[in-house]
């Protein structure tokens, strides 16, 4: 006799493992990063561990930007469906890509529209491009929604490597006509998660005519695009020429405004392809809280809030790169984002030797009590975050102090 759970098995769809489903673990990066950390922490009860490895910032939203949530949130009039948001968003919005990016004229009811979150607003953009056999250009490594549902609507993956020589910047002409005549989406994400790259008007300019010479459709993942240091200018896709007709630009409250948990940010780009974006979103779900697009139109009216993040950030960077370097890593502090990347060790003196950054990561974690993220895709290189929990510079400072203590108990082959 055929039992429920015989039958169900054979039912799961083949984009999520088919009748296969479940029946093996597979053990991902970063339940393998939860478990070590789990373990150290049980193995060391008196040594905090010091988390590196996460990947949203540590400070809640700004006090005024709750309040006006507050406020917003009691109103009976905002109880309703949002749809595919609200004209006080959208406008919100425009004002700011003209404030911060100096992308000038972006109409807020044809060529913007609200989303729950850049990574739901990745899994929507497939269905409206992809097609079976379809290719979608992606940066190795880079955050994997985009490629994960492009895979889920039947297309494939082609991997361009951010290499260290090359500025963590895909090399376009390097991919070959047969792929060309395939891909339908490039996706680039500055400044990067994880190296913490920036991009260059020159290379934006590039994109746009290599875009425009190859029928492809830009997607630019902005979320840590105002989270930049020491004099630089926040730089968007958007705001070279050419690049709102061949693409679009993801924005996100989370990582600028403290909002991670808000779930609200905003596309932004060629009407035709927001249209089609909307379109998707529209028949995926009913939009986000109005109450919270309000707050959220407050905090983009005030991006004094991203600045005063940013500087706290390059604080944190410049003394984590001095930390690691008096270790003897090789650490540069980025332009951007709250990502350093370096390269992983060979081994320590003495003691293990490292063959992939995934090893060195769970060395870290074992022997230092110390998180963070390996990537092993294009080299092998850790990421470490400077979302720690600090309050305060002198905190801080703390923080980097029992960094250097725990890693010089190690002497690192380079």
């Amino acid at each position: 006799m055929t039992t429920l759970t015989d039958y169900t098995q054979q039912l799961f769809a083949d984009r999520i493992g088919g009748s296969t489903f479940g029946l093996k673990e597979e053990i991902f990066k970063f339940e393998k990063i939860k478990r070590a950390k789990k373990a150290a922490i049980q193995e060391n009860p008196t040594t905090a561990l010091i988390d590196l490895g996460v990947g949203e910032p540590d400070a809640m939203a700004d006090r005024t930007v709750v309040n006006t949530l507050s406020k917003e949130a009691a109103k009976p009039e905002n109880r309703f469906y949002s749809d595919n948001g609200i004209s006080a968003f959208n406008e919100a919005a425009s004002r700011y890509m003209e404030e911060v990016f100096q992308v000038s004229g972006l109409d807020p009811e044809t060529e913007i529209n609200h989303v729950i979150g850049s990574k739901s607003a990745l899994t929507m953009l497939p269905a409206a491009f992809i097609n079976p056999g379809d290719i979608t250009l992606m940066p190795s490594p880079s955050y994997p929604v985009l490629a994960t549902y492009t895979k889920y609507y039947g297309g494939n993956i082609v991997q361009m490597p951010l290499l260290e020589e090359n500025q963590f910047l895909p090399q376009l002409d390097q991919l070959d006509e047969e792929t060309l005549k395939k891909a339908k989406l490039l996706y680039l994400n500055y400044p990067n998660n994880p190296t913490g790259a920036a991009a260059t008007k020159e290379f934006f300019e590039k994109v746009v005519a290599f875009a425009k010479k190859n029928n492809l459709i830009v997607v630019h993942d902005a979320a840590y695009a105002a989270l930049v240091f020491d004099n630089e200018k926040p730089l968007s896709f958007l705001s070279v020429p050419g690049a709102k007709e061949v693409g679009v630009e993801l924005h996100s409250l989370s990582k600028s405004f403290n909002m991670t948990g808000w779930r609200i940010g905003f596309i932004a780009g060629h009407p035709k392809l927001v249209k089609a974006f909307a379109t998707v979103k529209d028949n995926s779900d009913s939009g986000q809280f109005i109450a919270i697009q309000k707050a959220a139109a407050y905090a983009l009216a005030h991006p004094e809030i991203t600045e005063a993040t940013s500087e706290k950030y390059s604080r944190r960077h410049e003394l984590l790169v001095d930390a690691l370097r008096e270790c003897g890593f090789k650490a540069e502090k980025p332009k951007g984002s709250f990502f350093l990347y370096t390269q992983i060790p060979k081994g320590v003196e003495g003691g293990p030797t490292f063959t992939s950054a995934e090893d060195f990561g769970q060395y870290l974690i074992r022997e230092h009590l110390i998180s963070s993220v390996p990537w092993d895709d294009a080299g092998h290189y850790v990421r470490f975050s400077v979302t720690f929990q600090a309050d305060g510079e002198e905190e801080e400072r703390e923080v980097m102090e029992e960094i250097k203590s725990r890693l010089q108990r190690a002497d690192f082959i380079f």
